[in-house]
């Protein structure tokens, strides 16, 4: 089997514009979590954990778009949002104490604040939505 060199590409609409659900796998698929994109057919991902399998699909999103680039097919346009593809700004007041905190995690983490805070959110709702 021989490989494809594919150009990475940058997606026209952000990782955030498109809706994404995670679900826990059950243990006869190996567990953790998986992660889909509604609107990207076959771009799916998974992680040990909820914030993991967000991580891992940023780079499955990365991988999907420059696919569907590389074969000649057009990127859908995220439907969540409508035609407004730009991430929205939430002003939220915290404590300091939490606010240092989340600054701490996402310094361990590797990550910026924002995808953190992105990342908690999406796993806490993925659990409520999992649990209704």
């Amino acid at each position: 089997m021989s490989e494809i060199a594919i150009a990475h590409i940058e997606s026209p609409y952000p990782f955030e514009a498109y809706a994404h659900t995670i679900e826990p796998l059950s243990d006869e698929d190996g567990g953790g979590y998986l992660i889909t994109f509604p609107d990207l057919p076959g771009c799916v991902s998974d992680g040990e954990t909820p914030q993991e399998a967000v991580i891992n699909g940023h780079d499955a999103f990365s991988a999907w778009m420059s696919a569907r680039a590389h074969i000649g097919k057009p990127i859908p346009k995220p439907t969540r949002h409508g035609e407004n593809v730009e991430p929205v700004r939430l002003m939220q007041r915290l404590p300091r104490s939490l606010h240092a905190n989340l600054v701490a995690r996402a310094k361990v983490e590797g990550t910026s604040l924002n995808t953190l805070v992105t990342m908690l959110l999406s796993e806490g709702l993925g659990r409520r939505e999992h649990h209704t």
